[in-house]
């Protein structure tokens, strides 16, 4: 099983590990609440190195990434980036990604772990009829590390040499951290103010430690899990698969489908967007303390014996102190305000159905 380049050090500081998306990765260092905590209230520092990325360049490579992906990447400005997705010619998700303009005819694409070879190979397919780009997966030079929280901007700020005030939310631009060229990237997976800082892996364990010593919490993918789910964020292989496009899943704002070019699953895309879904993805908060978990049955009611869903992400929430989940119903039940039965090991737990997300940074 694959390691990042930080693994000895998460072994060091006493980690859980677990297998995620097929790499060997910290789950916990102390508890999950107490990482949870530290995200929303001071600055969580996650090792994600296991992400891929992938570098697209060359004078078309802006007209190649509005024929490969969902959205339009011409339209990003040098220096930003744009939540986009990658499907099949039928529409069907096979990952999201974030998509960060780096100069005129340069872009870097951060895909998900799991999804890096389908990504990779999809981009490949589709550069074949743009003869001035090419497809660069360096995901294996590179670590990345997400410091996240309130004080994750001040924390990182005493180690660079870039003032971060100058890069808003969804920009990225270029500095040293701890004296180590990196890309800082103004975004995240928590819900929080924060950066994710892309450096050369062989830096790795010299970076981590400087957040740490700096005044960062290291956390794991536990607290990663339910801080994105507050935040009502989706994870590939629970609220995204092969078999959802993305009106069912919600993000079919980020679907250009009245531009001019083509794109692969356009065709399919218009057609899906013309029709009534079969399934919809929705938010659910609950009473008392049981979560409903992944996977878990949706009913009409305590009575009914019909399921019309199931969750896909479910936890007590942390920070709210009361069950949450994302889930895919029926749209006959999805409206705000429903209220549906959720069977957990054989209770039923009556959960409403709410706008996503559930927890909402101060501005």
């Amino acid at each position: 099983m694959p390691q990042t380049p930080l693994h000895a050090e998460h072994a060091r500081l006493g980690a859980s590990f677990t297998d995620f998306g097929g790499w060997d990765m910290p789950v916990r260092y102390t508890s999950d609440l107490a990482e949870h905590q530290a995200v929303r209230e001071s600055a969580g520092l996650f090792d994600i190195s296991h992400m891929a990325e992938i570098f697209v360049r060359g004078a078309s490579s802006s007209a190649f990434l509005d024929y490969a992906l969902v959205g339009q990447a011409s339209a990003i400005r040098d220096g930003k980036a744009k939540y986009s997705m990658i499907v099949d010619l039928d529409g069907n998700i096979i990952d999201d990604l974030i998509v960060y303009r780096l100069a005129h005819d340069s872009f870097l694409i951060i895909a998900n772990a799991g999804n890096r070879s389908a990504v990779v190979k999809a981009l490949n397919e589709r550069v074949t009829s743009f003869d001035s780009s090419e497809v660069v997966d360096r995901s294996d030079e590179f670590a990345l590390l997400a410091i996240q929280g309130p004080k994750a901007t001040a924390i990182l700020q005493t180690l660079t040499d870039s003032d971060l005030s100058e890069l808003p939310y969804y920009s990225i631009g270029k500095g040293k951290v701890s004296g180590v060229e990196s890309y800082l990237c103004r975004t995240g997976y928590t819900g929080e103010d924060g950066f994710e800082v892309l450096f050369r892996a062989e830096s790795a364990v010299e970076v981590f430690n400087a957040l740490i010593n700096a005044g960062a919490t290291a956390c794991g993918l536990a607290s990663r899990d339910t801080l994105r789910l507050e935040a009502g964020m989706p994870l590939y292989g629970h609220e995204l698969d092969l078999e959802t496009n993305p009106f069912e899943a919600n993000l079919g704002r980020a679907v250009k489908l009245d531009r001019e070019n083509d794109f692969v699953g356009k065709a399919a895309l218009k057609v899906i967007a013309e029709k009534p879904v079969t399934k919809i993805l929705v938010g659910l908060v609950g009473e008392g303390k049981r979560a409903a978990r992944a996977d878990y049955p949706i009913y009409a009611s305590s009575e009914a014996t019909d399921s019309i869903g199931k969750i896909t992400s479910g936890a007590l929430s942390p920070t709210l102190g009361y069950p949450v989940a994302m889930a895919y119903v029926s749209p006959e039940h999805s409206a705000l305000g429903s209220l549906v039965s959720v069977d957990i090991r054989g209770t039923r737990l009556e959960m409403k159905v709410v706008k996503l997300p559930f927890y909402k940074r101060a501005s």
